[in-house]
């Protein structure tokens, strides 16, 4: 499945985004999809996951309580609502799916399917 990943930008300390993940061809049906970031000479690392269809959601200790992830499943996309930004959270933001990992999934192996990624900059 192929992953387009949108929604980065450039935001003040305390701002909003919304990064997206949709797929261009198919269904994320039955897929656990995650997000993951990694900044500049720092490791990919894992942000939040949600499980097919939707039920069961995990986060990061250093996001929970300021970021959600959800799904639209007729649209076939995977959303995560950014608040509270931090300089910290500047990053590349990636999205990604497997089947295999429909519960959800915390690390990078768990995952087959990447999206491209999208950058997030967040100023002080």
């Amino acid at each position: 499945v192929q992953l387009q990943a949108s929604g980065g930008g450039l935001v003040q300390t305390g701002g909003s985004l919304r990064l997206s993940c949709r797929t261009s061809e198919g269904t994320l049906s039955y897929y656990g999809m995650a997000w993951f970031r990694q900044a500049i000479g720092q490791e990919r690392e894992f942000v939040a996951t949600i499980s097919w269809p939707g039920t069961k959601l995990r986060y990061a200790n250093s996001v929970k309580g300021r970021f959600i992830i959800s799904r639209d499943n007729s649209k076939h996309t995977v959303y995560l609502q950014m608040n509270g930004l931090k300089p910290e959270d500047t990053a590349v933001y990636f999205c990604a799916a497997d089947r295999s990992s429909s519960l959800g999934g915390t690390s990078p192996e768990e995952f087959r399917f990447w999206g491209q990624g999208t950058l997030v900059t967040v100023s002080s």
